[in-house]
């Protein structure tokens, strides 16, 4: 596992180069999730000697905190990073709170409850627990497995979802799509429509990986959406991030897709792992705009236009949650109303803002 990202959190020395290091690694990955969030998540295990048993779980988190600021400073639209530094702090929290001897039944609360007292009560985290290092450790190696698995499971309930002879439409490419629509084609027959994703035409991609599976595959233009949704007997997606209000942040033209399946009461389904759930609100603009150069859109040959105007090229859309119908995720299928409670079991409330 690269030692970037966390490369601290067993250690009390920062490294002045982390953040050159931990930049890079989350613009190359942008669009890996799964790669940056393990990576994010393993590089404890690559320090493990360097932490002093003596170290405090109030100093380690405080270390971890301020190293995750600076990588989603690195890379704002890459929420994997972010949520993968509240997974850990998470972890911290509930071996602590074992061995303080507090009960697990605090976890387990109601989560408005959670959510209305967490401001106002202050946890101390000044007892030194020489087995908490090793604790940790094989937690986060626990978290680490359950990364590794995570588009394995979602793959695993195709079947459930994808009946025979179906019109199954998405856009653009997703690796977890692409497995889950793999592993119902070795039991069902079904018909797959891929919009292109203009500019970037990630579909084109997808249609010749499901093509080569023997999966009837069509591609067609974004501007057809509509006009072909009345046929589409589901929608099957991948998204960026999902926000805590149950909305998404996807590729530039999933809102297009969720509005007119809307119309046609088609319904909507984001094959999305638990580590791309974001505590962030989309109040948050600025961490969620991103745009690119237009090249692909308007060339720069066309220097006369250009000099008269001035054009965007957005990268991700925002996908309000009415228009979603289920989450599939590694932990099984949920509505977007659900979101809040899954938000509660994998980070503490006093993480939500690093």
């Amino acid at each position: 596992m690269p030692a970037y990202g966390l490369s601290l959190l067993l250690s009390t020395d920062p490294a002045p180069s982390l953040l050159p290091c931990s930049a890079d690694a989350v613009i190359r990955d942008r669009s890996k999730g799964g790669s940056c969030g393990r990576a994010v998540v393993g590089a404890p295990g690559d320090r493990r000697g360097s932490w002093e048993p003596s170290c405090l779980s109030g100093e380690l988190m405080d270390l971890i905190r301020t190293e995750g600021q600076r990588m989603t400073a690195a890379q704002p639209s890459e929420t994997t990073v972010g949520n993968m530094v509240r997974r850990v702090l998470k972890v911290i929290r509930e071996e602590y709170g074992r061995l303080h001897g507090r009960s697990e039944e605090s976890d387990q609360q109601e989560s408005l409850h959670k959510l209305l007292t967490s401001g106002g009560l202050s946890e101390d985290f000044s007892t030194p627990y020489p087995p908490l290092r090793a604790n940790v450790i094989e937690a986060i190696n626990e978290l680490l497995i359950e990364l590794e698995g995570t588009t394995d499971n979602i793959a695993m309930q195709a079947l459930e979802h994808i009946h025979s002879n179906e019109v199954i439409m998405t856009i653009g490419y997703s690796r977890t799509v692409e497995a889950f629509l793999k592993e119902a084609a070795r039991k069902r027959k079904f018909q797959v429509i891929v919009a292109e994703c203009a500019p970037f035409c990630q579909g084109h991609e997808m249609a010749v990986r499901l093509s080569k599976e023997n999966i009837e595959t069509t591609v067609m233009s974004d501007a057809a959406i509509f006009a072909v949704m009345s046929r589409v007997n589901k929608v099957i997606i991948g998204t960026k991030t999902i926000l805590a209000n149950g909305a998404l942040i996807a590729v530039s033209g999933t809102h297009t897709l969720a509005l007119a399946a809307k119309h046609h009461s088609t319904p909507l389904i984001v094959c999305a792992p638990m580590f791309k759930l974001s505590p962030q609100f989309p109040n948050e603009e600025d961490s969620f705009h991103k745009f690119v150069s237009p090249q692909e859109v308007l060339p720069f040959t066309e220097g006369e236009i250009l000099a008269k105007i001035n054009v965007h090229c957005p990268v991700f859309d925002y996908v309000p949650p009415e228009l979603i119908t289920l989450f599939i995720s590694n932990i099984g299928g949920n509505a977007p109303s659900y979101i809040y409670r899954l938000m509660s079991e994998l980070y503490h409330p006093d993480d939500y803002e690093l």
